[in-house]
């Protein structure tokens, strides 16, 4: 296979970007196909598939050139995916059939090498996680496919099915998820259904928090942290649009972009409101279920964020497990006695997870009881990786 001059260089400066400047590869992914509009289907998928690739194995692929130059890594990658190097692609690491050949030590070698990922993390996790550490890592470094979530205000499952098979999209139910359907590999759905509101792209793990609440028609249900609104959307949904849902977020951008999301649902329980300092206060004992969707590490997510491992820095998981606390404190003001509290993230960190928890159980003995609590864990699930808590405020 051959490589194109023109291809080679955006996806160059698109590593760059990402590894280097700690850009969000999503972000830069879309910026580039929207800016190359002239770029065909198998030219994306080169591009997508490289930069997705060498974000994941940086780790691995440093050790296979030794060298952390990115034209240096994103060359071992080229190899690894079958291209031959043209003469006018400067290069003066090691030769293809050594990077090929050196493939073979890699499983010798530390586990944060193997699994490409930082030193530090690898070392937090292993804390944490004990053996199941690497399990963990091996299910998040395989290369995601993409989830939808049929929205059953508009159609069934069924219905979902026929409708982008009818638009050439092929989908499978998931086995013990009923509102999901997944895309071929590779497969890239259309903006326009995208955009249509009968689906949401949504994984598995994902779709089954919102199920915890079991929210129930005429029951006031507050979304603490709902971003852009995927949880208060299924919960309107599950609902059938007969619960009052508060999507709350300090991020007004994100409610607008809920409030566009839930006109195509046609989730018309939807209410957006940002969050300010007096919040809690003024929505106090109101609320029959609450959800903090609580920012995190999002570890969990590594598998369609590989950038992730190397943006997150020590620094920044102890601020955000603060906040978490922080929010444990304070939005269950807003839940009424007897009401459901669900507390989620996308980490598998017991530090992020069942340790806030346990904490706040501790703290409050005499206010919460804890109902459930499930760790979704990739290497089980084959999906994201994700934690629900649901407790009863006393």
């Amino acid at each position: 296979m051959k490589l194109h001059r023109h291809l080679c260089a955006s996806t160059l400066d698109l590593a760059k970007a990402v590894l280097l400047n700690h850009r969000v590869l999503d972000h830069e992914l879309a910026a580039a196909f929207e800016n190359n509009k002239k770029w065909g289907k198998r030219d994306r998928s080169f591009v997508a598939e490289t930069l997705f690739e060498v974000t994941r194995w940086r780790r691995s692929l440093s050790y296979l050139v030794d060298s952390d130059d990115t034209n240096s890594l994103i060359t071992a990658q080229w190899v690894l995916m079958g291209f031959e190097l043209p003469e006018w692609h400067k290069y003066t690491g090691r030769p293809p059939e050594e990077i090929i050949a050196r493939q073979a030590d890699i499983p010798d070698q530390p586990r944060a090498i193997r699994q490409s990922i930082p030193d530090w993390m690898d070392k937090l996790g292993y804390e944490e996680l004990g053996e199941q550490w690497e399990p963990q890592l091996t299910a998040l470094n395989q290369k995601p496919s993409v989830f939808l979530r049929v929205n059953t205000l508009l159609c069934t499952l069924e219905e979902a099915q026929e409708w982008l098979a009818e638009n050439n999209v092929e989908t499978a139910p998931v086995d013990g998820h009923p509102y999901a359907l997944a895309l071929p590999p590779g497969k890239i759905l259309p903006k326009a259904l995208r955009l249509d509101g009968r689906i949401e792209i949504q994984d598995p793990s994902s779709q089954q928090i919102a199920p915890f609440l079991d929210p129930q028609p005429g029951q006031r249900i507050i979304d603490a942290c709902s971003g852009a609104g995927g949880k208060a959307l299924h919960l309107a949904a599950l609902s059938k649009n007969e619960a009052r849902i508060y999507a709350m977020d300090v991020d007004e951008k994100k409610l607008a972009q809920l409030k566009q999301r839930a006109k195509r649902a046609r989730a018309t329980c939807i209410v957006q409101k940002a969050i300010i300092e007096t919040t809690p206060t003024d929505f106090a004992d109101i609320a029959d279920s609450l959800i903090i969707d609580s920012p995190c590490s999002g570890l969990g997510t590594l598998k369609r964020q590989p950038d992730l491992k190397w943006r997150l820095k020590p620094a920044a998981l102890k601020r955000v497990q603060s906040i978490q606390a922080q929010l444990l404190a304070e939005y269950p003001k807003m839940l009424r006695s007897g009401g459901k509290l669900l507390y989620a993230t996308c980490s598998i960190l017991p530090s992020e997870n069942q340790e806030q928890i346990a904490r706040l159980l501790k703290n409050n003995p005499d206010k919460y009881r804890l109902i459930s609590q499930q760790n979704l864990l990739p290497s089980e699930t084959g999906h994201d990786g994700f934690h629900a808590s649901l407790l009863e405020k006393l």
